[in-house]
């Protein structure tokens, strides 16, 4: 019960929320796109099912994820993945992302389309949700993974466009959003057990309990890991504007 009143417990469900809400603009227009053609009596239908179906797969995903984030050098591979998705965040958008994705006139077709879609796309979700909850360490990972996706559920079903609306309108969202990322990929790497040589430990509260990264390697490696994807990310927005502006 304490780590459910835990300072940890509730900043990682914050980031799990803020998370969902960043990478769910695509889980957004792929309901869309895949339910559009669905009959008005069925749309709703076809949105509740792909929802449901996609976040239960990724729950599944991201439990396997938490195993093998265990392994060494996954978390170092898992927080590069990350850095550069946060990078691609700050860049602009390739409008033609979403072309392949098949709209469905048949209400199972349309929900096979979401979750289908939502699997393909599913990786940067799972790594970083995966890397949040471990942040919160303690037994409560799953529960904590499966709260957070449950509370994010309505704002990417019925909140989506007034999210798009607001990072359209403050770009600043978007920008804090991807350092986010970046924060918990140096969090997520400087906890890799292919490190624990090499990276000061304070030992656990709790016996039987893995020991810790020292706050100031955690934290440390944590802003490391922003300024990296806000200096990286905006060089390469610059550089991908000046051809252009150039034209």
């Amino acid at each position: 019960m304490d780590n459910f009143l835990s300072p940890e417990f509730w900043l990682a469900v914050g980031q799990i929320i803020m998370i969902d809400i960043l990478l769910g603009g695509d889980n957004a227009v792929v309901i869309a796109l895949a339910c559009r053609k669905l009959p008005d009596a069925q749309r709703t239908k076809g949105i509740l099912w792909g929802t449901a179906g996609a976040i239960v797969l990724r729950v599944v995903l991201i439990f396997f994820a938490l195993t093998l984030l265990q392994l060494p050098y996954l978390k170092l591979v898992g927080g590069l993945l990350l850095l550069w998705i946060g990078v691609k965040l700050l860049m602009p958008e390739d409008e033609d992302e979403h072309d392949g994705i098949q709209a469905s006139d048949k209400l199972w077709a349309a929900v096979k389309t979401v979750i289908v879609a939502d699997f393909v796309m599913s990786l940067d979700n799972v790594i970083a949700i995966a890397g949040a909850a471990q942040a919160a360490g303690g037994e409560h990972q799953m529960p904590l993974v499966i709260f957070g996706l449950l509370v994010s559920i309505p704002i990417i079903v019925w909140g989506s466009q007034l999210v798009i609306k607001l990072m359209d309108r403050f770009p600043a969202v978007i920008t804090v959003g991807a350092m986010l990322l970046g924060w918990i990929a140096g969090t997520m790497m400087v906890g890799d057990p292919a490190l624990a040589a090499w990276v000061p430990t304070q030992a656990a509260d709790q016996a039987g309990a893995p020991a810790h990264v020292l706050p100031l390697w955690h934290y440390g490696c944590g802003v490391v890991g922003a300024l990296a994807v806000l200096a990286l990310g905006k060089w390469l927005a610059a550089r991908q504007a000046a051809p252009a502006s150039a034209g």
